[in-house]
């Protein structure tokens, strides 16, 4: 597999990574995901990385590099499905993966990301009342 499938819902990218990660896919995926946030506007990325069994100190710095991207373009990474075993070896590694909110399956990321996405909204539609007076 040269590429992981991005796939656009809503205002939210989701990725669900279902191969064990090499650094030239994880190259590939960060550039994609890049491309992908800024032509569609993205504001939510989802990263589903149950399959993962194995995470060495560059898919780690890869998933942090990725989330300071994503937040650079104003969009939020969460990363659900983590197994016990790559939370603690992320742990070990010493990478505390900062900047990514992480909850336990797809569904609760999806929420995290939802919520994000009705502040927005509501933000939006506050601003656009008072020019609108």
């Amino acid at each position: 597999m040269d590429r992981i499938p991005i796939l656009k819902l809503g205002g939210a990218l989701i990725v669900t990574i279902q191969v064990d990660m090499h650094d030239r896919l994880a190259v590939a995926l960060e550039e994609d995901l890049t491309a992908m946030i800024v032509r569609t506007g993205a504001r939510g990325v989802l990263i589903e990385i149950s399959a993962l069994e194995i995470v060495d100190s560059f898919i780690g710095r890869m998933l942090d590099t990725i989330a300071s991207v994503s937040r650079v373009l104003d969009a939020e990474t969460v990363v659900v499905g983590m197994r016990p075993a790559v939370a603690i070896t992320l742990v070990e590694l010493g990478l505390t993966l900062a900047g990514i909110r992480t909850a336990l399956n797809v569904e609760r990321g999806m929420s995290m990301i939802q919520a994000r996405l009705d502040e927005d909204a509501d933000g939006l539609g506050s601003a656009r009342g008072r020019h609108e007076d």
